[in-house]
């Protein structure tokens, strides 16, 4: 099928066409005309299959379709989008897509100053991407009016719920005129997924172009038993050996991510770190750079890595495995976008096996094990109750009517008080 048979209007056509684009993926040949015939839609889809546009392209077109002429614009297309990186993806493909066409688009989000924002909202725009938090703030001071929205989208609604977004959309969505279009994207599902969609969605159509939680074809991946201790050692000679010109490596914490990359660095490798304590430019250079090819690794933690969208990505490095299963899925899917190859290799420790054990039960397969990976084997069985060794038994308790050594002097074996507990007990970390 080629985007001239799906129903859209020549403008956006030629955006297309402009963007170098001829043919829908899966998710956008099913979900556009779907989304231009009115209908709420519930679409699974992994990531870089081109999502995006599949909601981006129709909104567009349902828009041209029904002009509205009042001054100030209202907003009548509300996109919500976890991360700051992922909101600026999606409005700068709203701005491609749209380019042709008499609309006026915003991204709202945090961590830079809010007044350029506000000054377009007043001026009016038709189009709205935008992260919870920036938004109900922008809203609670009566900048925002989402009173007019006629198409809501929630956007990668797995990481939304992940990052403890799910107050914040309800709020968002009581807000909300009850008469809209609706529709949620997920790169994966869960129990809390299917009962959102149950509140927000009304009969919607379900579309699903890939098995649920699951990793695209085009990733290899490989895992690499080591200790702690080498992992450094082992990526510095991946990235050198391999003579890699982009990895994308992925870290526990904020401070892990500096320090890898401070270590990268003396091993020369050129190496920016992102994550949530950066300045929205130090990110935004870091992206850029990473992008341009000025640094060879980008050491991220999984809030900041979320939604960024780097053509032809090779390399994806899991460092530290995510504690979260589902969060695999969405790391490697950085890489193999758009049909592309791409790598995904993780570096696991004894103490990480367990965590290896829950996404290999996610994909419902086993990831190749590297049996030579230069440096001392480490196992990665999962231990389980079984393979653990017993407790002792526990001594028999003596009658209460007996006296023990160390019974404090006035204390009875019945009826007395409990000692009491120790000051300074074990405190939650």
């Amino acid at each position: 099928m080629l985007f001239s048979e799906l129903g859209l209007s020549e403008q956006i056509l030629r955006a297309v066409a402009e963007q170098g684009y001829e043919t829908p993926t899966p998710i956008q040949e099913q979900a556009i005309p779907v989304i231009l015939q009115g209908r709420d839609v519930l679409a699974g889809a992994q990531t870089g299959t081109g999502k995006t546009a599949g909601f981006t392209l129709p909104l567009l077109q349902l828009l041209q379709q029904a002009p509205v002429r009042k001054k100030p614009r209202p907003i009548r297309v509300l996109i919500l989008t976890p991360t700051r990186e992922l909101a600026l993806q999606v409005y700068e493909s709203v701005c491609s897509y749209g380019k042709h066409l008499p609309f006026f688009a915003e991204a709202i989000f945090g961590g830079v100053s809010s007044k350029p924002q506000i000054q377009k909202l007043q001026r009016g725009t038709d189009i709205v991407v935008a992260t919870p938090g920036r938004l109900l703030d922008l809203i609670q001071q009566g900048y925002a009016d989402l009173s007019q929205i006629e198409y809501f989208v929630l956007d990668e609604a797995d990481r939304m719920l992940d990052m403890g977004f799910i107050r914040d959309i309800r709020k968002i969505i009581q807000l909300l005129p009850a008469r809209r279009q609706n529709l949620l994207f997920s790169a994966t599902y869960s129990p809390e997924i299917s009962t959102l969609a149950e509140q927000l969605l009304s009969d919607p159509v379900e579309i699903a172009v890939a098995k649920r939680n699951s990793a695209a074809e085009t990733v290899s991946q490989l895992v690499y038993g080591i200790k702690r201790e080498s992992k450094r050692e082992l990526l510095a000679h991946l990235i050198g050996d391999g003579r890699w010109q982009q990895v994308l490596v992925f870290v526990r914490t904020k401070h892990g991510a500096d320090r890898l990359c401070k270590q990268l660095i003396k091993d020369g490798i050129r190496c920016a770190a992102l994550h949530g304590d950066k300045s929205q430019g130090a990110r935004t250079r870091a992206l850029d750079d990473f992008k341009s090819g000025a640094i060879t690794a980008l050491v991220a933690t999984d809030i900041a890595a979320r939604g960024l969208d780097i053509d032809q990505l090779p390399h994806v490095v899991n460092y530290d495995l995510p504690q979260v299963a589902e969060d695999y899925v969405h790391r490697i899917g950085r890489t193999g976008r758009a049909g592309a190859e791409g790598q995904a290799i993780s570096l696991v420790d004894a103490e990480e096996a367990q965590l290896l054990a829950a996404i290999e039960k996610l994909l419902k397969k086993s990831i190749p094990r590297v049996a030579d990976t230069g440096y001392e084997k480490v196992s990665l069985e999962p231990v389980s109750a079984k393979s653990q060794p017993k407790a002792k038994p526990k001594a028999a308790a003596k009658p209460r009517s007996q006296a023990r050594p160390g019974d404090r002097p006035g204390e009875r074996a019945r009826g007395g008080r409990p000692p009491r507990a120790a000051a300074g007990g074990a405190r939650g970390r």
